[in-house]
């Protein structure tokens, strides 16, 4: 599929593009709330449903996995069709996968259960793609804003989803369902009103929009003129940019995975934990838009090498604080989460730049199908590395895993295709 640029006004072109990117922003708002929703109360569902503890981790991976999945399929499916119907399928797929879910809970079915959760992660995929759909809308100095604003949209998520569990709960009640089966309603609504979103607002493709720089970004750089994925991976940007994002990703989720039940294990409360991750969640998502500015003002080196000194800084922060969730943990999850974002955010946009929209369109769901398969294994061995040792070793690794990746970014710095010689 070739879609053309539009030949219209620069100001009729400025809103069209506006009216996409908020619309991408509020996509990810809804899609987060479903997503979210329905990860809060799916181990738990699990265990219920099993009758052992032992499955109550299997949903998450399960959604991870669906994920990784659904960033590869829908990155083909979008070079062949555009961004939109890409999008809106990733949605629809995880629309289906909130009634399977569903039933599953009603059924009080195991298998059905991991089927409904692979789906949603798959319609999570769509959320994740959002960034870069709308990084291809501007040009070169604001692609990192335009991108961190959009993942500020899964604020949204963050914060309502969690809390939507309980009323989910008594609905289904109310109609003689099981109670866990609520959480896995909200997605229906909400997942169901970004793929009709998403059909009825990206019009035009968001292809067509497409900044005129970010279809020349590379010689040839219309979708027609992709080269092969051996050549893009060579590109000085590429391999600097899949390294920051599962580095911060690995660390991140390796050590956030375990917080809550190290802090159980030292007998604290629900509430306790609720904050600390809540501070984390904020730290993850809240500030995106801070970083989008600081990567379009200082380049995304020096902020992908922020994110990373910030990760390994809070991982030893992490390592070292008291388990009964005061100050110090609360500030070494926040931190966490924010050395992520800085650097998911800025890799990200160093990700846009020298390729073509093909070329990108087609890594980008390959990079992303990447990070969330580190984060399947980094989440399972989280697991493995307390119970041999301990939680402060945990920590210790995570900020140890840093070391590698940063020199790879200092030695390949000056070697990198920044924005300011795009």
């Amino acid at each position: 599929m070739t879609t053309p640029a539009l030949d219209l006004p620069a100001s009729v072109l400025d809103r069209l593009r506006r009216r996409a990117h908020w619309s991408l922003v509020a996509g990810v708002a809804l899609g987060s709330i479903g997503h979210i929703a329905a990860s809060t109360v799916s181990s738990i569902a699990a265990e219920q449903i099993a009758g052992n503890t032992a499955w109550s981790g299997a949903p998450g991976a399960a959604a991870v996995l669906g994920a990784a999945l659904g960033a590869v399929l829908l990155s083909q499916l979008m070079v062949r069709s555009g961004r939109r119907v890409g999008l809106a399928a990733g949605y629809a797929v995880g629309l289906s996968g909130a009634f399977v879910a569903t039933l599953a809970v009603i059924w009080a079915s195991l298998p059905l259960l991991l089927v409904g959760t692979v789906l949603i992660g798959f319609g999570n995929a769509s959320n994740q793609l959002s960034r870069y759909v709308a990084a291809d809308l501007f040009p070169a100095d604001r692609r990192a804003s335009a991108l961190g604003l959009v993942v500020w949209g899964a604020t949204a998520g963050a914060v309502i989803g969690p809390n939507l569990a309980a009323p989910a709960a008594t609905f289904a009640e109310g109609l003689g369902l099981p109670p866990l089966s609520g959480a896995f309603l909200v997605p229906v609504v909400f997942v169901g009103a970004a793929t009709i979103l998403t059909l009825l607002a990206l019009r035009p493709d968001p292809y067509a929009l497409a900044d005129t720089s970010s279809r020349h970004d590379h010689p040839g750089g219309d979708r027609s003129a992709a080269g092969s994925l051996a050549d893009v991976l060579r590109r000085p940007n590429v391999p600097v940019a899949i390294v920051a994002l599962v580095a911060v990703q690995v660390v991140m989720v390796l050590v956030m995975t375990m917080t809550p039940l190290h802090m159980k294990a030292h007998h604290q409360d629900l509430a306790a934990v609720g904050i600390v991750i809540s501070g984390h969640t904020l730290g993850m998502y809240a500030l995106s838009p801070l970083s989008g500015r600081l990567t379009d003002w200082f380049g995304t080196m020096p902020v992908i090498l922020a994110g990373l000194a910030l990760s390994a800084a809070a991982s030893v922060l992490a390592a070292v604080a008291p388990a009964d969730g005061g100050p110090l943990l609360f500030v070494a999850l926040f931190l966490l989460g924010y050395g992520w974002n800085l650097g998911f955010v800025a890799g990200s946009a160093l990700l846009t730049h020298g390729l073509s929209l093909a070329e990108r369109t087609r890594l980008q769901g390959l990079v992303d199908g990447l990070i969330w398969s580190s984060a399947a294994a980094a989440s399972l061995g989280s697991g493995v590395v307390v119970a041999a040792a301990s939680y402060a070793a945990l920590g210790l690794l995570g900020a140890g895993l840093v070391i590698v990746p940063t020199a790879l970014v200092i030695a390949r710095r000056s070697a990198v295709r920044d924005q300011a010689s795009v």
